[in-house]
Formats: structure tokens, sequence, C-alpha cells
């Protein structure tokens, strides 16, 4: 196939598959194909100048804990002055809330992806600052009083507060029913929150002078579990100018991601407002977690472009054999899988976004139900692929690619991270099956899938094989939770290798240029699909050997 570039498949995919500029067209806020070209044309010369040139030397200085200052790499002040400059955080945020100026530019979710994949690519570390900036909006906007929303906002759509959030604790990890951060009622209508919390990303820095924490915490009658959680807010500099009671008392030291300071936070009687109702605090923290969770589906997608472009240029130019390394065909075959496994996830990631966007611009339940659907596919699925990805890059390089100075093995450790973070996998998986499936009996997923079946008599039979493990999933996993629990990851990667053949398929009915990919991956990758059916079918054989109760 001719050569597509990052930005190129992502406007093609924003207007000819998912057709943003009909939708938005719909929703009365149109926005044309060259709207689009153009910002993100802008976004990937952002990200050429100011993120590449400098990600691996940024990777090398890392962020560092000096006298109780957290400093990131030098390259960092400069570029997060043209992110705020260029206007880029407030990009996807509102324009105003509750009649308050915020500042936003109410631009669609699905190209807010878009943007993020391209900065992502360019240095995954510096871009988890504006990814939990961006959740962090999500949640004032939807759950924060109208003072705490004039007050809050309008710094961080500008990107000159930036937000955090602080859910986990030594003792809780993933289950947040045994969080024991404390808030006490000041007497004055705010809180002093105590306690500590771990792996905060970007939990301080020195970018801005202010960061805005989100932080779940228990009021002193508060129920025991997760019922008992509540949302509170504190900077990191009072209004007054005095330095609020929290700090940073470690860097987590990592395998990848290096420049994103990884704070543990210690809140030692922090002042703080309650967000949104007493006990309520995981409803409002789900909501950026949420976006958070397309969000580092994105990141996979960008870790597999990063490793694209890095091993497509070594194989064009490493001769062996007498000839570039480009043309070995086992070489050319994980080429082709690193490209088709990411087009797939990226058109993916849009088709989420998109659906977002037709819920929040045209009220649409269905497509409300399908972003729920998604998300975990898309976080969990593209996130592994962005792994895998990163692997064969590395393979693609070789020897050299074992070895730091080429960039490949850098890419392979700061992808690790996004399979785990906001809600592991396996989280995910139980997320779509105990929750997303069986809530409605599997509806929206047989809806799904009589799409995917009529784009192209080539999906039949993994779509046949996906129905199957629903209707397993319906009997067998609603009467056994272990068995729904034990099949839970591989029904998501199926449906994953599913999905991803069906946006291929898509792309080349809008464009035989991405016909010769959409063959390859619908021949060589979707077979994928009906071997982790299979392994769900035996559910059995991984549970004898699980330890007994």
């Amino acid at each position: 196939m001719t050569a597509t570039t990052q930005a190129e498949d992502l406007v093609f995919g924003l207007t000819r598959v998912i057709d943003l500029p009909g939708l938005t067209a719909a929703g009365g806020a149109a926005l044309g194909a060259e709207d689009i070209a153009a910002i993100l044309g802008e976004a990937e010369k952002f990200a050429r100048d100011l993120l590449w040139p400098h990600s691996q030397a940024a990777d090398r200085e890392g962020a560092r804990l000096e006298n109780g200052v957290v400093r990131t790499p030098e390259s960092y002040k400069p570029a997060y002055r043209a992110w705020i400059e260029g206007g880029w955080q407030g990009l996807a945020a509102p324009a105003e809330v509750n009649g308050v100026e915020v500042g936003g530019q109410e631009l669609p979710q699905a190209l807010w992806m878009a943007v993020s994949e391209i900065v992502t690519s360019g240095d995954m570390s510096f871009s988890l600052c504006p990814l939990l900036s961006a959740g962090a909006i999500e949640a004032l906007a939807r759950f924060a009083t109208p003072a705490q929303q004039a007050a809050w906002l309008p710094k961080l759509v500008s990107g000159e507060w930036t937000g955090t959030m602080n859910l986990t604790e030594p003792q809780a990890g993933s289950d947040l029913s045994q969080v024991r951060t404390k808030a006490e009622p000041d007497g004055t209508g705010g809180y002093r929150i105590t306690g500590q919390k771990i792996y905060i990303t970007w939990g301080d820095h020195d970018l801005t002078e202010n960061t805005l924490h989100l932080i779940l915490a228990r009021l002193p009658d508060a129920p025991p579990g997760t019922r008992g959680i509540s949302l509170f807010a504190a900077p990191k500099v009072l209004p007054d100018g005095r330095r609020n009671a929290l700090r940073c008392g470690g860097l987590e030291k990592k395998m990848g991601i290096h420049a994103s300071p990884t704070c543990v936070m210690l809140y030692e009687g922090a002042e703080a407002e309650l967000v949104g109702e007493p006990n309520r605090g995981l409803n409002a923290m789900f909501a950026m977690m949420n976006a958070a969770r397309l969000g580092v589906g994105v990141e996979g997608v960008a870790q597999g472009a990063r490793a694209l472009a890095l091993a497509e240029a070594y194989a064009a130019e490493r001769v062996q054999g007498g000839q570039p390394i480009a043309r070995h065909a086992d070489v050319a075959r994980m080429l082709a899988e690193i490209r088709a496994i990411t087009l797939a996830g990226r058109l993916l990631a849009l088709e989420a976004g998109a659906a977002l966007d037709r819920h929040r611009l045209l009220g649409d339940a269905e497509a409300e139900a399908r972003v729920a659907l998604l998300t975990p596919i898309v976080k969990a699925w593209c996130t592994d692929r962005g792994v895998d990805c990163a692997s064969l890059g590395i393979q693609v390089h070789g020897g050299m690619g074992f070895v730091e100075d080429a960039g490949a093995a850098q890419v392979l450790r700061d992808a690790r991270i996004a399979p785990i973070y906001e809600g592991t996998n396996g989280i995910q998986a139980l997320d779509l099956v105990g929750r997303k499936l069986f809530r409605d009996g599997g509806a929206h997923m047989r809806g799904l899938l009589a799409e995917v079946k009529a784009a192209d008599p080539r999906l039949a039979e993994a779509v046949a094989a996906m129905t199957r493990a629903t209707d397993w999933m319906l009997e067998r996993g609603l009467k056994d939770a272990d068995a729904a629990q034990a099949s839970a990851a591989a029904y998501l990667d199926a449906a994953g290798w599913t999905l991803g053949g069906w946006m291929l398929a898509r792309a080349a009915a809008a464009d035989a240029r991405y016909a010769p990919l959409a063959g390859f991956y619908l021949a060589r990758l979707l077979p994928r699909a009906a071997a982790r059916v299979a392994e769900i079918e035996a559910a059995d054989a991984l549970l004898a050997l699980m330890p007994a109760a």
C-alpha cells in the first residue's frame, strides 16, 4: 500500500471513517475536513518540533525530587509553555459552565483523542500531564458547585494549573473500599485531608505554579466500603498564596515513563473542599476515570505508532544480505503487523470518541451505550497491542533494539504501564462482561456484531465466533461467576480483534489505499479472535488450576 503518516491516517479516520464533519454539522457545531486537517497538522508540528527530538534525553534525565522540589526535564518547560500558548488543553473543554466562561473550545472528543495520540507518540511522559488535567476538567464540569467551577476551571482549561487524580493507597491497590485517607470538617465549611496516596501521576512538578488535587477520602461518619468515599479538591497553593499542607514524599522508581513524576503524595491536614455529594465520591471520580481510560487506550495506539516510525526508518536503512531488511519477508511481516494493528486500534479509539460525541451533541442514548461498551475494549485491547507492537519494534531492530540508543527499548518500557493503570486490563475485562454485557442481556453487543458482519463478508467467521462466545457468557457465565471471570480477558481480546477488523474493513471501503492492509489483517490477524473464543470455551481447564477458596 502507499505509505501514509500518522496524521494522514487520523485525518482520514476522522473525516472518512467516522464522518466527524457530518456529526458536528448535525449537532449544530460544524467542523470541516479542512479544519480537522489544520488542527492535526499543528499538533504534528508541536510534537515533531518540541517533543520527538528531546524524548530520549528527557527519559535519561527523568523527573527528580531535589530539596522538596520535583523537577522535570529542561525540554519540558518550553514545550509546556507552547502547550498553554497554543490553547491545546482547552481543545475539547467547555466554553462555559453554569453561565461562567471557562475558556474551552468545545471541539469534539474524537478530535481531542487524535491530538492526544500525536502528542503521546512524541513523548508519553509529557502527555500524561495534559491527560490528567483533562480528566479533572471533566469531573469538575459535571460535579463541582458553580463557585468551585468559577474558581478552578478557567485555570485548568488554560493549562495555567494542572490537575491530578488521587485514588489508591499502599494497602488499597485497585480495591478502593480499603481507602483510609480522612477528611475532617474544619468548622468553616471546609475540610482537612490527612493520609497518603501512591502512584499519583504528575502529583508535583515545576511546570506550573499550582496543581489541583482531586482526592478520595472518608468523612468521620462515612459508611464502610466504597459507599463511604467522598471526593475532595485541594490546591497545592491556597488562594491567599500559602502553601497547602501537602507534599510529594517521594518519586517512584519505574520501569518506564521516567520523565513523568509519579509521586507518593502526603496530605498532612491539607485544606480542601468537598466536590459533589458526601459519600458519592466514586461517582464523580469515575467521570474522570472513564475519560482517562479512553485516553490510556490512545496511549497504546500512540506507542504502536512510535514503534512503527522507529522500526520502519531502521528497516529502510539497515542493509543485510545485500538489501534493506525491510525487504526481508519476516521483517516485512513484523512491520505489517505493527502498521495494521496500530491503525485498527487508532480507528477503534476514534469510533469510541465519535460515539461519545454523538451522545453529547445529539443526545443519542444508543451512542451512550456504545461508548460504555467500547471503553473497556479500547483501554485494554489497544494497550495490550501497544506492548506487542513495541516488542515487535525491538525485534525489527535486532540487537540494536535491545540497546537504549536506538529508542525502541524506551517505547516498550513506556508502553508497559498502560495495561496496568486506570484499572488493570483484567479489571476492564470484568467490567465488559460483568457490567456491560450482562446488564442488557448482550443486546448492545449483538447489535454491534450485526454491524460488523454487514461491513465485509470476511468478518463473518469472527462474528460467528464472537456470537458463540457471547452466548456462552450469557448462559454459563451468568450461572458461574468463576467461569465468567476466568474467560473475561479472552472475551475482551476476541472482541478487540474482531472490532479492529471491522474498522479496517470500513477504512478499505472508504479508500482503496487501505485495502491491502485491511486484507493482511483480515487474513492473518483476525483468526486470533476465534482462537481466543476457543480459550473461553475451555474455561474449565483454568478453573481446575485455581486455588481452593
